[in-house]
């Protein structure tokens, strides 16, 4: 049995003769690692870097166009997730720079909270063309694809945004060698294709891995194990989520997204196509396909299909390349309620994270019968 002022102890007095790279990929463990004050507890050396595993940062901006010139132009409900409403796009269409000003000009736009509730509007208004602008990694996919494999409505379509997780994270290594010694895969993710999916990361890339949950045990866990490899010169792939991750995965969620879905090369906002990474819709499903019903649009972004990566400090920051605090614009021009780039609009985004929470510190660990709470600032 661990516990967290073990776990900190023991971190706290590994002795390391270099800077220690930790790349954390999952947004909802950037959250938990800015919240609890994890940088402000280890010694200086021990770099915890954000990564790619925001749905909501890396989705292309051609995408969002599209939705956009769909809401204008086209009689058409668009329905997304309530994030996608917010992201902006640096070149406008049609006057708009996100769905939510397409939204205060008329459009008929409506932020939706699952896929479920995207068919209901389709039920609801029958004579009205639903579009379901559907965006997310691996667990938001599975229940997307277990509702599109139900009897559907005739007036129900789908832009889908999905990608894979595990091709962007092998993109950052591979870009930059040398450059991250470790790495925590997200819990959630690989609770859905297993944690066997993050043994290419030692195999093509020699960095130990710890997949973890969303607690403070299991991700204190996870950093003192990987120190443990560096101190011992070893190198495994450790599951620090057992709770609910498994070697092969949900067996059964996966088995629905290969039924719904094919993988393809796909575009990622900030650093260009990464092959095999996103999902394309079976020929059983390609009816719902919203971009076989309408005509395509012409996009001037300097992110279009085939353009690498830019160097705008928002990609950075996707990349693993800058800390949200090193962009000029962090919390001046860039802010939550007025966002200059994605990573300020998710509260998946790095930047969003670090502006709304900030460092904060443990100050208190109290046991409660066979729990542990940790209290913050």
């Amino acid at each position: 049995m661990y516990s967290v002022e073990s776990l900190l102890r023991d971190i706290k007095n590994t002795s390391l003769s270099k800077p220690f790279r930790i790349l954390n990929v999952c947004g909802g463990h950037e959250r938990a690692i800015t919240r609890a004050g994890f940088r402000t507890l280890f010694q200086h050396n021990i770099h915890l870097i954000p990564g790619p595993g925001c749905p909501v940062c890396i989705c292309p901006e051609e995408d969002i166009a599209y939705a956009i010139h769909l809401a204008i132009n086209e009689n058409v409900v668009i329905v997304s997730f309530g994030d996608m409403l917010r992201v902006p796009v640096e070149h406008e269409m049609g006057g708009c720079s996100s769905l939510i000003d397409a939204k205060n000009q008329g459009a008929d736009i409506r932020p939706i909270s699952s896929p479920q509730e995207a068919v209901s509007i389709a039920l609801e208004e029958p004579r009205k063309v639903i579009v379901f602008f559907a965006v997310g990694f691996e667990t938001t996919m599975a229940p997307i694809a277990a509702t599109l494999l139900n009897d559907l409505p005739n007036n129900f379509k789908v832009l889908l945004s999905g990608r894979l997780t595990w091709p962007a994270v092998a993109h950052v290594l591979e870009s930059q060698p040398n450059t991250f010694d470790a790495l925590i895969a997200p819990g959630h993710v690989a609770t859905i294709m297993g944690s066997e999916e993050w043994q290419f990361a030692i195999d093509h890339h020699n960095l130990p891995v710890s997949i973890a949950g969303f607690h403070p045990e299991s991700l204190l866990l996870s950093l003192q194990t990987l120190l443990g490899n560096c101190s011992n010169k070893v190198v495994t792939l450790s599951n620090r989520y057992p709770e609910v991750v498994k070697q092969n995965g949900n067996a059964a969620a996966k088995a629905i997204i290969n039924k719904a879905f094919t993988i393809v090369d796909a575009h990622w906002r900030g650093i260009g196509v990464i092959p095999g990474s996103g999902f394309s819709f079976a020929s059983r499903l390609s009816h719902l396909d919203a971009t076989n019903n309408y005509a395509p649009v012409d996009f001037p972004s300097q992110c279009a299909q085939n353009v690498p990566e830019t160097t705008s400090p928002c990609e950075k920051v996707i990349l693993g390349k800058m800390t949200p605090d090193a962009c000029p614009f962090f919390g001046q021009e860039c802010k939550p309620a007025s966002p200059k780039g994605a990573c300020m609009v998710s509260d998946e985004g790095a930047c969003r994270i670090w502006y709304s929470s900030g460092e904060r510190s443990i100050t208190n660990v109290i046991k409660k019968g066979n729990t542990l709470k940790v209290e913050m600032k």
